[in-house]
């Protein structure tokens, strides 16, 4: 049976839709966002029937493409997901498809060759590894760092859409501090992982400053069709995030000389895996060896710090060691007595 790209877009579409249970779903708003989201991404312009809506959904039902979707109907007109968790994307792979991944995979390995796209080393490696042991041809022979519980991660799709495309967002947002999610428009620049955890660098309207938001905290977001787009004006975002641990950066931080003591037994760990890139030795004995790193004074600076316990400590700045002095001397009140 041979499945066209366009038909693939619907179905991704639809599934987005029905995992969206903050809106209820008839045939008509189906229609209404496939047709919106085909003309933002494909340009076609004419839109879909309700013939090819309802014949996408009978497909997404059935096995033909191994998706065996739960979809229902309640009250004789709002489609869902009978089973919350199900994605079409989560669906298993039928032997079609993994013949033609088979086929990529070689190919990226003979591309993998050229010096320009070494960087595929690692693509590869987990393509062809979740390749033969999801077919239960092998058991996994690489283990990846992952989070299966993580949320989110089914919006960078849409979000990398919208980046290219240059589309103002609404987005229903709630940060761990927020009582309630808010509603506000955002405008997209960047998608950047740290930590296998997701993050989305954009433009906030209301707030009007740059600010992250963590893809596991946002709820929903919907194109804002005729709302002009802002165009980020600064720096390239290679050199943006050149002086930073994680992502965490306001507009005008600037970096700072931070000189740390590492102890003589952890001192290998550090030389062969840097803190950043501009990390530099500048002294070494018998019993320590003293670094530098350039960088922004931030959250996730100060928690890779601490993961390290007493085989480092912050020289300087004054205003850093302070901080990692006073978060070591709460957590150490956490077992006092204990």
């Amino acid at each position: 049976m041979a499945i066209n790209k366009l038909a693939l877009i619907r179905y991704k579409i639809i599934d987005d839709c029905l995992r969206n249970k903050m809106r209820k779903w008839t045939l008509e708003a189906l229609i209404d966002a496939v047709s919106e989201k085909l003309y933002d991404l494909e340009g076609v312009e004419n839109g879909v029937s309700k013939r090819t809506i309802q014949g996408d959904i009978q497909i997404m039902r059935s096995d033909k493409l191994g998706y065996n979707a739960p979809i229902e109907v309640a009250e004789r007109k709002y489609y869902y997901y009978a089973d919350e968790d199900y994605s079409i994307t989560k669906a298993p792979m039928n032997e079609a498809d993994m013949t033609r991944l088979k086929d990529v995979i070689e190919l990226l390995k003979q591309f993998n060759a050229f010096q320009y796209l070494e960087d595929m080393g690692e693509v590869v490696a987990r393509l062809e590894d979740r390749l033969y042991s999801s077919a239960g041809q092998t058991a996994s022979y690489i283990q990846f760092e992952a989070n299966a519980l993580l949320k989110g991660l089914h919006f960078i799709t849409p979000l990398y859409q919208s980046i290219r495309n240059k589309k103002a967002l609404a987005i229903t947002y709630q940060s761990f501090k927020a009582l309630q999610p808010a509603t506000t428009v955002y405008y997209p620049y960047l998608l950047k992982e740290y930590r296998n955890r997701w993050f989305l660098i954009c433009w906030s309207k209301q707030a009007n400053k740059l600010l992250n938001l963590a893809l596991d905290r946002i709820i929903v977001l919907s194109d804002i069709p005729g709302e002009p787009f802002l165009e980020y004006t600064g720096v390239d975002w290679d050199r943006y995030y050149s002086d930073l641990l994680g992502v965490t950066k306001n507009h005008n931080d600037r970096a700072h000389k931070v000189i740390i003591r590492v102890n003589k037994a952890h001192a290998p760990y550090i030389l062969t895996k840097p803190l950043h890139h501009s990390q530099q030795l500048l002294e070494e004995n018998e019993d320590n060896i003293v670094i530098r790193i350039d960088v922004i004074l931030n959250f996730e600076l100060e928690r890779e710090l601490i993961s390290f316990g007493e085989t480092i400590k912050v020289l300087a700045p004054r205003l850093l060691a302070g901080r990692i002095a006073k978060r070591l001397a709460m957590a150490t009140k956490l077992y006092e007595g204990s």
